[in-house]
């Protein structure tokens, strides 16, 4: 069976336009089947979204990026700094490309590929991720390790997860991997959360 974290998805496509108010201002994204929630943005995207704290400068990567609503919010934050949005899926990376455009957004790097794989070398202050839960345990835990070797010291990730679909489990597996993980916020069944990369020498160096 395909998800969204297909590298080619298999349903055609359908294109539609979508509209969302998020951090104040008004969105419009180009949407299509075979990426994730093409209907509209959905409830944990939109808690992230109004949840994480960046700063003007940061450097940001949106892993797993989809049509963009993480990463193209997060690059209106960081006016003097960049955003690098990524995605295994081919059709995901071309709409983000359009919606950065058609939102007038000139530092947003939309990459494809698997993971931190297209910019490994890099490092970032901020990651933000809706993590593919369906993808399996295995999966989300090679992400967040992949985020934890592009961090900065003191670097954070934010991601979001369902309640019902084991957030809190998913919380103390980043625990593992993290030197700090804290809930941010819940809602409408969300919950999210910050994990923070220590300072060299810390109990969690890999």
């Amino acid at each position: 069976m395909q998800h969204y974290f297909s590298k080619q998805p298999e349903a055609p496509s359908r294109r539609r336009v979508i509209h969302a108010t998020l951090r104040g201002r008004e969105w419009t994204f180009r949407t299509d089947r075979g990426v994730f929630s093409p209907a509209g943005v959905d409830a944990g995207s939109r808690l992230l979204v109004e949840t994480m704290t960046l700063e003007p400068s940061d450097a940001v990567l949106d892993l797993g990026c989809g049509y963009g609503v993480l990463g193209l919010v997060a690059a209106t934050l960081v006016q003097s700094g960049r955003v690098a949005m990524v995605d295994v899926n081919e059709r995901a990376v071309e709409l983000a490309k359009e919606n950065a455009a058609l939102a007038g957004l000139t530092n947003a790097d939309v990459l494809r590929g698997d993971g931190i794989e297209p910019v490994r070398g890099r490092q970032f202050d901020v990651i933000v991720t809706n993590p593919p839960i369906r993808a399996g345990k295995a999966q989300l835990h090679r992400l967040f390790r992949e985020a934890y070797g592009v961090l900065r010291p003191g670097g954070r990730l934010y991601f979001v997860a369902r309640t019902a679909h084991g957030a809190r489990t998913l919380a103390r597996d980043a625990a593992a991997i993290f030197d700090e993980v804290r809930e941010m916020e819940r809602g409408g069944g969300y919950r999210v959360y910050q994990a923070t990369k220590g300072h060299p020498g810390g109990t969690h160096d890999v």
